[in-house]
């Protein structure tokens, strides 16, 4: 048996709160997520630093200083690419989760609007397949917009990954660049 338009439009506030709930609960995750990956870089930079600064006061020389300078460069940028890597993993996870509730909520008002127009053409009056035909054609335009952000936004994610890739290596291939003219500096 049919809902009635207040059940509908009450079962529609409840599934909206649900989904809600639902997205705040997931994005807390994440913010949780990436407070525990702030604190335990910050810990372990720290303490990197602590032992970084012990050697650098027990150096004796200029050329001990520059190669101890050196060989932090290299892991340093690596540790920064783990982050970034790290970051945009949390990030990814959330869109997904994010555009797995889009996604259904968007097949469940698709598949309601859909039997709202074919209820509708059922028991529209003689004359109106015009305005029918032109709410589904609506209805099909509206499909491939949201396709299509869908790819856009896939694609954005993409191309932020593949930048931050391309930004780490080089950053990690001008510390060992660094590193080396320091150990050869270091040895003169």
């Amino acid at each position: 048996m049919p809902m009635s338009p207040p059940e509908q439009f009450a079962a529609a506030q409840a599934a909206s709160f649900d989904i809600l709930a639902g997205l705040t609960s997931k994005a807390l995750d994440s913010l949780q997520k990436v407070a525990e990956l702030n604190l335990q870089t910050m810990k372990s930079t720290l303490a990197e630093s602590q032992d970084s600064t012990r050697k650098a006061f027990a150096a004796t020389d200029p050329g001990e200083r520059l190669a101890l300078q050196a060989s932090l460069m290299q892991p340093a940028a690596e540790k920064a690419q783990a982050y970034g890597r790290q970051l945009i993993e949390i990030a990814e996870a959330t869109r997904a989760d994010f555009a797995k509730v889009a996604e259904a909520q968007y097949a469940e008002n698709k598949r309601l609007m859909q039997e709202f127009i074919d209820g509708t053409t059922k028991g529209a009056p003689a004359g109106s397949e015009a305005a029918m035909a032109a709410w589904k054609s609506a209805l099909a335009a509206t499909t491939s917009l949201y396709e299509a952000m869908q790819q856009t936004a896939t694609h954005a994610v993409e191309v932020a990954e593949s930048n931050l890739n391309i930004a780490a290596n080089a950053a990690s291939n001008a510390a060992q660049q660094a590193t080396g003219q320091a150990a050869r500096a270091a040895k003169r």
